[in-house]
């Protein structure tokens, strides 16, 4: 039979979820993040009622959309047996089949990404038509393996050797409809494909033509990169179950509510535009630009503990902002600013604000690029300093150098957010490049610095 596969992709987290047509007005759900509105478009879009949910593993970048399908829409969730999940499910192991009404899926147990993780076979009669691999194989790679404990990371990387090699088994024309893609901090490798087929991945996938287990291993490991620290607290909630929700609005707050609970220890974020925040911001806020990639930085530079306002502009979607925080976790959005930095400075409350400036105004000035460690080694200005924006956030950096600190990343975004993390913690004297060190480089003519 004819099979439609949809993908569903978060470029923002760098993921892809599936919708499959079961070709009676059903379908199966794999890997749906708890943000559904896309997920559920589709299902609408073709008239289909969303009956199975699917989970390859415990997901550490967001929380499954799984139970909150159980409810709202009466679907069965299949995941892990092993995962040992306290909500009701199907339980599967190695070997296990549920039949889907003409389809079926065959569990593979492919441990590695996380210790019970599974892949799907989607079978049409006894012919293998593709696999949902999680984070197991995936486009080029394979995901991370020390999410889990640090203790277990090597033992992890070795069970996915032999998860891979098992997968590798499959025919050649047999799909292969991964989780984690480009983007993702996951560990996948850069690129635009996102789904790919046996056979490719056998031929090009670097993991698998490893010459050795101890060779695979130490080139996995030798890929992991730094990742935000909700990373290690979502898989044990989603092991529990998400709490469900409902709604897409925040609750207006006057500004002297807001400067009362600023006072009280609530983070204050503002996801407006680079250029709004460097103008005028509510003092000791953090700027976090609303785009695709803003509930990873959310969890990344906010604790998930902590109650938070929202500073916006009138244009920009409440239900987006929800929606993306809640993907990671993060519930405990309490209102927003009412009329936004307007209304707060109309209420003759101080505002602070953070200059912009260009590659050409950077002479004399102290250079501070807050990009991952691959994107510093890859290229940079000569004698700019380095730190993880991740890492800033944790432990800001006291610069005693004289002049200004001119904080830079790819673009600006990221930058602003640094530049805001360092401002609350006292440092004075900031600004933030327009632009990246391509930029330098094409302005001034001049050759970037590699290595870390």
């Amino acid at each position: 039979m004819s099979v439609s596969v949809i993908p569903v992709v978060d470029e923002g987290l760098g993921n892809s979820a599936y919708l499959v047509d079961l070709a009676d007005g059903r379908a199966l759900a794999v890997d749906a993040s708890r943000d559904l509105r896309a997920m559920r478009a589709e299902a609408e879009r073709r008239g289909l009622k969303i009956a199975y949910a699917a989970d390859t593993h415990l997901h550490a970048d967001f929380l499954s959309g799984a139970v909150q399908l159980a409810a709202d829409e009466g679907a069965m969730v299949l995941a892990s047996q092993a995962g040992h999940r306290e909500f009701p499910h199907r339980g599967l192991a190695d070997g296990d089949e549920v039949d889907l009404g003409g389809l079926s899926l065959r569990t593979l147990g492919t441990p590695g990404h996380t210790h019970e993780h599974i892949a799907f076979e989607l079978l049409d009669d006894r012919r293998a038509l593709g696999v949902f691999t999680g984070g197991s194989l995936i486009v080029g790679s394979a995901a991370r393996t020390d999410l889990v404990s640090p203790d277990r990371t090597e033992e992890l990387a070795r069970a996915q050797y032999r998860s891979l090699r098992r997968l590798a088994e499959l025919g050649d024309d047999v799909a292969v409809w991964p989780t984690h893609g480009a983007g993702s901090f996951c560990s996948a490798p850069p690129g635009s494909e996102r789904t790919s087929t046996i056979g490719t991945e056998r031929a090009t996938n670097t993991l698998l033509r490893a010459e050795s287990e101890d060779a695979f291993v130490q080139q996995l490991l030798d890929s992991l990169g730094s990742f935000p620290p909700y990373f290690l607290t979502l898989g044990e909630l989603n092991r529990r179950g998400p709490e469900l929700v409902d709604g897409d609005s925040l609750p207006g707050l006057a500004p002297t509510d807001v400067a009362r609970l600023w006072r009280a220890d609530v983070e204050v974020v503002d996801v407006r535009p680079v250029a709004d925040f460097a103008a005028a911001h509510v003092p000791g806020s953090v700027s976090i630009p609303l785009r695709p990639v803003f509930a990873t930085w959310l969890g990344w530079l906010v604790r998930a503990a902590k109650p938070i306002v929202v500073v916006r502009n009138g244009d920009q979607d409440p239900a987006e902002i929800l929606w993306q925080a809640r993907k990671v976790g993060y519930d405990n959005l309490i209102g927003e600013l009412e009329g936004g930095v307007r209304s707060w400075a109309q209420a003759g409350q101080p505002t602070g604000s953070i200059p912009l400036v260009t590659v050409g105004q950077l002479a004399d000035a102290n250079v501070l690029d807050i990009r991952q460690t691959a994107e510093f080694a890859a290229g940079h200005i000569p004698g700019a300093a380095h730190v993880e924006l991740g890492d800033l956030a944790n432990d800001p950096p006291t610069d005693d150098r004289h002049g200004t600190t001119v904080v830079m990343c790819g673009h600006g975004e990221r930058a602003m957010g640094a530049a805001s993390l360092l401002a609350r913690a006292g440092q004075q004297d900031l600004a933030v490049l327009l632009g990246g060190p391509d930029d330098w480089a094409a302005t001034t003519g001049r050759r970037l610095e590699a290595g870390a």
